[in-house]
């Protein structure tokens, strides 16, 4: 299994602060959570502290949710749809067109007073983030994730 530190409290609220200060939603969630070595949290049921893991062969625990590093915290599509709904600030609403080229894995230009990660939002959906850099924003959406429209 990959080396997974399991997060204490208070390093759960830094995380829950930079959520915070990113997006400007004050959330609280009733999640484990779990760090990578290469800075990847993934959030799990709390349930799982009832389970033996030290006889199972586990290649991977949890949903990946974020990565945390020296840019800012940087949301998985999943942590985005989780963490969307409360965003108060740094949403960059886009429309049927540059959702198409967001999912093939293209950078969008875009207007705004945005700063850091953005959260990538059409109608009621959220896609995922990107990184805001002189004017563009700077598609993060893996390659196995990307799908090409006709």
């Amino acid at each position: 299994m990959p080396e997974l530190k399991i997060l204490n409290s208070k390093e759960i609220k830094e995380i829950l602060m930079l959520i915070e200060s990113q997006w400007g939603a004050k959330i609280k969630l009733d999640y484990g959570f779990l760090k990578s070595s290469k800075n990847r949290v993934f959030v799990v049921s709390k349930s799982i502290s009832e389970i033996d893991v030290s006889k199972l062969r586990i290649n991977s625990v949890g949903m990946y949710f974020c990565e945390i590093d020296g840019k800012g915290i940087r949301l998985s599509i999943e942590g985005s749809q989780i963490i969307g709904p409360k965003a108060a600030k740094n949403i960059a609403e886009i429309n049927e067109e540059e959702t198409k080229r967001w999912f093939k894995g293209e950078d969008l230009e875009t207007k705004g007073n945005y700063s850091g990660f953005l959260i990538i939002k059409n109608k009621n959906d959220f896609l995922g983030s990107g990184k805001y850099a002189n004017g563009r924003i700077l598609n993060y959406v893996g390659k196995t994730r990307r799908v090409n429209f006709i």
